[in-house]
């Protein structure tokens, strides 16, 4: 990729914001040396690496990546006989917990039956290097102290240390307190002076306390005096102090080569930190923009779904659907400059160029990028003074070049092609060059505003007219791209709108052609027609949409409503079965009396009678089969017919035949449902007398289902009432099982309001909050009677 083209796509502006979100130095590297990558399976890998990273943070919020430093230049001088401070110890042992933090996090998120392959492999490759860290801490402290506790000795010296200070300072107190002191000295304070502690004495008494003079005040009136009788102590004290920082020493050599020992170790440690803070700083970037993983290809087909320009702010930007390289592989946005086609190329280009690099694009999901070899741009004015070049001059010297090296694995942009010189014949070069790109395989989108352009989307095959949308009314543009439209010039309307009169217009009119006035009408009948045809899309989408919940919830509940049938089903027949066990072993006990009484009285029974009689009883204990979930194949092989009344094994329920798929596949409708069945899968029931022809119920919109959780964060009390009120009458007359409350955390008075509500209600049996993957206390689980 030219350097020229990331600054004109605004590359660097996307790392500068990624950079705010990296954890550690490490990070900071490696997003400042962030690049498109050209070779699809690296950008593969960086896309899964990224997406890994954006499911963490969407279910855990925030990932343990604090404490890390930039370790290897300590590891290196350590390796070689060098002595860490102990700072840059503790920078060690901090780095090390963190390895160790994000180890047992990225282990406890896949024991939660999670699959995170790129991050595990990580965790795996972290060595747990808990003695050498805890050798550190047991040493240093957080700010970089060394710890009594580091050695016996340390330990020994350090009381030394404080008992002569404690003798010295007892000594000087006693000088302070004595009744020439005040005269004396300038201050009656202690204080220290190259290491040893001395009085403020007056010079004029400089002679009474004897002893070493150190310092004296800028005024001269105020000598820092060592007293005599303190000398010796002060010389013991220097002597342990002596003492204490070759033990320090010596400490900080046998860590020194702790840490050597772990070179290979660390040094893994280091790289993987890098690599996960770099990937988290990703995703913290795409939770930002919204962005969401494209697909990638290397056929050169790009399709965005309502894509936006990251660095323009979410209350401004405009977003747009960009297709290219399928169904054609040029698109030339037409129209006067009234903004907004600069930014669509410029959304495209920097979109490519994120996703070569491994970073989410701000598009819907589903969208597709293609991994080019390289992305030319020639957008924007670049006349240059100091190469005595015109604005035309500048765009040739760039077009000159890309045509230079442009390939069919290349994506190029061209802004105001052709502009900057005589309109007839800029359009003759712009025609010429686009045939030539074209020629090479490239994918292009062009904009330009000469006219000549329409006519040649129209006439190339693999080229589409743009434009984007003007609004007339407010006299500016909407920024929405309005693809195989050609755009149309606005002058004649703005100039009326903002007064001009109408016959000079008219007179205006009148100067043009009759093929440019019919052009313009077809352009705008094509700009009427796309925007209906886009809100009938539009409303399409949603209704999909509803039926898909509307699907979805449904299956769900037939899955609940079976597994509690069969549930209920097994527990009648254990109870049932006991309650047969119990009578039966009580009429075999009756039995075994009255054998006894005939054998001993001699009674008229007869043991057939009696063994008929026990038949009975058994007969009558149940069959117990708790495996209800599948029923048994049918013997033979069925033949089916259209209307057939049939059961499907797979759900349990029963259905109708609608029509034959293939030899193997039958379409069903259960309920409102249709689905297609395998033949193996269905059990005959009926043929019924009469195909009664139903009607299908059909999904009118949202309003029309009861969806299984009640959003009321953000709601008024009393509104919020109203609707748990409403909501709840709703999911009886659904035949819920259970329902979700949603009320978010906050000061808890939405909360206790709600619950307290349920609690009093006559159709609910108990309540709950939600569990750590359902919400926590932000949601109420209300299970029906």
């Amino acid at each position: 990729m030219q350097e020229r083209v990331l600054r004109v796509l605004e590359f660097n502006k996307v790392k500068e914001q990624m950079l705010e979100h990296v954890s550690s130095v490490l990070g900071k590297k490696k997003a400042e040396n962030l690049y498109p990558s050209t070779d699809f399976a690296e950008v593969t890998k960086l896309q899964e690496e990224t997406d890994e990273a954006v499911q963490v943070l969407r279910i855990k919020g925030n990932v343990p990546l604090g404490g890390i430093f930039d370790i290897v230049p300590h590891v290196k001088r350590a390796v070689i006989g060098g002595v860490l401070s102990p700072l840059e110890l503790m920078q060690v042992a901090s780095t090390v917990h963190a390895s160790r933090q994000i180890k047992r996090f990225i282990e406890d998120y896949t024991d939660e039956e999670n699959e995170l392959p790129i991050l595990t492999g990580y965790a795996e490759d972290i060595t747990v290097l808990a003695d050498l860290e805890t050798s550190i801490r047991n040493a240093i402290d957080e700010n970089g102290e060394v710890l009594d506790s580091a050695s016996d000795a340390l330990r020994s010296l350090r009381t030394q240390l404080r008992t002569r200070e404690g003798r010295i300072r007892e000594r000087l107190e006693s000088m302070i307190r004595s009744s020439n002191a005040q005269k004396m000295l300038s201050d009656a304070i202690i204080t220290i002076r190259n290491d040893r502690f001395v009085l403020p004495v007056k010079q004029e008494y400089r002679g009474h306390y004897g002893g070493i003079i150190h310092d004296q005040s800028s005024s001269g009136q105020t000598l820092f005096i060592e007293p005599q009788s303190i000398v010796q102590l002060n010389n013991e004290l220097q002597g342990i102090r002596v003492k204490e920082q070759q033990e320090i020493e010596k400490i900080l050599i046998d860590l020194s080569l702790q840490t050597g020992d772990y070179k290979e170790e660390l040094q893994i440690i280091v790289a993987i930190l890098t690599e996960i803070d770099f990937m988290f700083a990703k995703a913290r970037y795409s939770r930002r923009i919204k962005g969401s993983k494209p697909n990638v290809n290397n056929e050169g087909r790009v399709t965005l779904f309502k894509a936006r320009h990251p660095l323009i702010s979410a209350d401004e930007v405009v977003a747009n659907d960009i297709a290219l390289g399928k169904d054609y592989s040029t698109i030339v946005i037409t129209g006067p400059n009234t903004g907004g086609k600069t930014v669509t190329l410029k959304t495209l280009g920097l979109s490519t160029l994120m996703a070569q690099a491994g970073l989410q694009i701000p598009a819907l999901d589903g969208s597709e990028i293609a991994v080019f070899d390289a992305v030319y741009a020639d957008i924007g004015d670049e006349q240059s003074i100091e190469q005595s070049l015109s604005t035309f001059s500048s765009h040739m010297v760039n077009i000159v070049d890309i045509l230079n090296h442009v390939d069919f694995n290349s994506l190029v942009l061209f802004d105001e092609l052709g502009a900057g010189t005589d309109p007839q014949e800029g359009a003759a070069l712009a025609i010429s060059i686009l045939d030539e790109v074209y020629k090479r395989g490239a994918r292009v989108i062009a904009t330009t505003h000469y006219p000549e352009l329409k006519a040649y989307g129209y006439n190339r095959e693999g080229v589409v007219n743009a434009s984007v949308e003007f609004d007339i009314e407010t006299l500016s543009p909407t920024y929405k791209l309005l693809i195989g439209v050609p755009g149309r010039s606005n002058a004649f309307e703005i100039s009326k709108r903002l007064g001009l009169g109408d016959n000079v217009i008219q007179t205006a009119r009148s100067y043009i052609s009759a093929d440019s006035n019919q052009v313009e009408n077809m352009i705008a009948s094509l700009e009427d027609s796309k925007k209906q045809a886009e809100a009938e899309r539009d409303e399409a989408r949603d209704l999909l949409k509803n039926a898909e919940t509307l699907h979805q919830d449904m299956q769900k509940q037939v899955t609940e409503f079976n597994e509690e049938k069969d549930a209920l089903r097994d527990k009648a027949a254990v109870e049932a079965g006991a309650i047969i066990e119990k009578a039966q072993a009580e009429a075999e006990e009756i039995i075994r009396d009255l054998r006894k009484m005939r054998i001993e009285k001699h009674a008229e029974v007869k043991e057939h009678e009696l063994i008929e009689a026990k038949k009975r009883l058994s007969d009558a204990v149940p069959e117990t089969n708790r495996s209800t979930k599948k029923a048994k194949k049918q013997d033979g092989q069925q033949t089916f017919q259209p209307g057939d009344e049939v059961k499907v094994l797979t759900f349990g329920q029963k259905g109708q035949l609608l029509e034959k798929v293939s030899n193997k596949e039958w379409q069903v409708q259960i309920g409102i449902l249709k689905m297609k069945v395998n033949v193996k899968d269905l059990e005959f029931i009926k043929t019924p007398k009469q195909v009664e022809t139903r009607p299908m119920a059909t999904v009118k919109g949202r309003d029309y289902h009861v969806g299984l959780e009640l959003d009321l964060r953000g709601e008024r009390y009393e509104n919020a009432l109203m609707r748990v009120e409403k909501y709840l009458d709703d999911a009886l007359l659904a035949a819920y099982p259970r329902v979700s409350i949603i009320h978010g955390k906050g000061t808890g008075a939405l909360r206790q309001g709600v619950q307290e509500y349920l609690r009093n209600h006559r159709a609910v049996k108990k309540i709950r909050f939600g569990e750590a993957g359902e919400g926590g206390t932000g949601v109420t689980v209300v299970e029906f009677k």
